[in-house]
């Protein structure tokens, strides 16, 4: 009797914690910490919604798209989506599959001419023959994330084997389907998604306009959006939280998609490798995670009390995340204009959604209460006092090198030149050989007026990393001969 007490209480717990919290609870909850995250983390700009049983139930912008004007982030702000571009693209061809255009497990390059190959010639790498929209799909091709600039693009194992994200596998699937459309990848994109859904403002070409934000480093230097005059379907979407809310309820409940379909997309196509996102060169693990999966479009969550749909975006000073909680039909997305944007992710689920979320331990973020984040903001309003402030911490390296050289560079890009200068010295006292200290340092130097100090400092910078090219440019500057001297050498 005690056994059967003890298990019955075991899962009223377990069941509890799985609960998520109702919308009043989790909006409240975020309306009271994110302006604290924001500025805890230097975010200009957020906007956020919420989805509660299928439905949008919270929409909400904060800060500002401009810091130096403070014009306000309103609902129809459109930020860059960076990898939320993808679940998007997947729902799209996942029409096309129900429509009999495209088969999952066809060979892509059974749609392109003989004449005319994807970028890889299957003559020279007979493995693109096995390459399909599913394999695509769930991020199994053998591709790099993005080929290196100027070469060629390469398979690295054998599609279908095992995970690595690949933005450019998700770029041959969107060059097939245009041949396969016969029209522009964004018309594609606003017939099957954009003008059916109402997503008025979402758009994965570059346009002009008022309402686009620009993103931020934490010392808040300005990013544009990444250009894409025909788009590209894994990272240039231009959409907002509004919008992004609409694809949300399609995706719950089903819309334009034959409930087999649907199902294929939430099932776990393959387990991730719970040491890497990105594993090409890495040999295969013989250890995958149990919790984390990928789908078709979807990074899977699926613990013992919850299955979660998930996908973070990362186009550098743009930052944004979505999660799906399955089972309560609930969800979240937000858009951050910042570098910083996914450090405060964890939170927001927590509010939103609760739950055991193992995704973020994967992705390797550090959040907003982490000692680099810390440090960085502190030493952007403090200053050089932050070498007093955390010198325990800066003494047993919790404050790591590149990130005294993080705090350092925004300020230098801040024309806090005394602050920046006394960090990168106590950085190189740490760390000798750190030649972006060096470098850093040099470039604070020629800054201030002081062209022989500067000069020095980029030499040492060399004698440490002799391939520094941009050490090379601004030392060109300042002694054209030191250059040829150290090239010499």
């Amino acid at each position: 009797m005690l056994c059967r007490v003890i298990t019955t209480a075991l899962c009223l717990i377990t069941l509890a914690h799985a609960q998520p919290p109702n919308a009043k609870t989790a909006i409240a909850s975020l309306t009271r910490d994110i302006p604290n995250l924001m500025q805890q983390t230097d975010i200009p700009g957020l906007s956020i919604a919420l989805i509660e049983n299928g439905r949008t139930s919270w929409l909400r912008s904060f800060g500002t798209v401009d810091p130096t004007t403070n014009a306000p982030v309103s609902d129809h702000t459109r930020f860059s989506a960076a990898s939320l571009s993808k679940p998007v693209f997947a729902y799209a061809v996942l029409q096309l599959v129900d429509q009999g255009k495209l088969d999952l497990d066809t060979p892509l390059i059974h749609y392109w001419p003989t004449d005319r190959p994807y970028a890889i010639d299957p003559a020279n790498d007979p493995r693109l023959q096995q390459i399909t929209a599913r394999i695509v799909l769930s991020h199994r091709t053998g591709f790099p994330n993005w080929r290196p600039d100027n070469k060629p693009l390469t398979i690295y194992f054998a599609p279908g084997s095992r995970f690595s994200y690949s933005g450019e596998g998700y770029v041959y699937l969107q060059r097939t389907v245009e041949r396969i459309e016969g029209k522009p990848f964004n018309q594609i994109m606003k017939a099957l998604v954009f003008t059916p859904l109402g997503m008025a403002d979402s758009t994965y070409i570059s346009v002009p306009g008022p309402n686009i934000t620009l993103g931020y480093t934490q010392g808040l230097t300005q990013r544009t959006p990444i250009r894409s005059d025909d788009g590209n379907a894994a990272a240039s979407l231009l959409t907002t939280a509004h919008d992004y809310a609409l694809f949300l309820e399609a995706i719950l409940s089903g819309r334009n998609l034959s409930p087999a379909t649907l199902r294929q997309m939430e099932t776990p196509q393959i387990a991730v490798d719970p040491a890497c996102t990105n594993c090409t060169e890495k040999p295969t693990s013989t250890t995958l995670s149990k919790e984390l999966f990928w789908g078709l479009g979807w990074g899977i969550e699926q613990t013992s009390t919850a299955k979660y749909l998930w996908h973070w975006g990362d186009n550098g000073a743009f930052k944004a995340f979505v999660s799906i909680d399955l089972r309560h039909r609930n969800a979240i997305v937000y858009f951050a204009n910042s570098q910083n944007g996914l450090a405060i992710a964890p939170a927001l689920v927590r509010d939103a959604l609760s739950g055991e979320h193992p995704a973020f331990a994967w992705i390797k973020y550090d959040p907003y209460d982490s000692p680099k984040v810390r440090f960085i903001h502190d030493a952007l309003h403090n200053g050089s006092k932050v070498l007093t402030t955390y010198a325990t911490q800066i003494q047993d390296d919790s404050i790591s090198e590149e990130t005294m050289n993080s705090a350092g560079y925004f300020l230098y890009r801040q024309k806090k030149y005394d602050d920046a200068i006394a960090i990168f010295n106590r950085c190189l006292q740490l760390h000798p050989k750190s030649d972006n200290a060096y470098n850093n340092l040099g470039d604070t130097y020629a800054a201030t007026g002081k062209p022989e100090l500067a000069i020095r400092n980029y030499l040492r910078a060399l004698e440490l990393n002799p391939d520094r090219d941009d050490t090379k440019a601004a030392l060109a500057k300042l002694q054209p001969s030191a250059t040829k001297n150290e090239a010499a050498h």
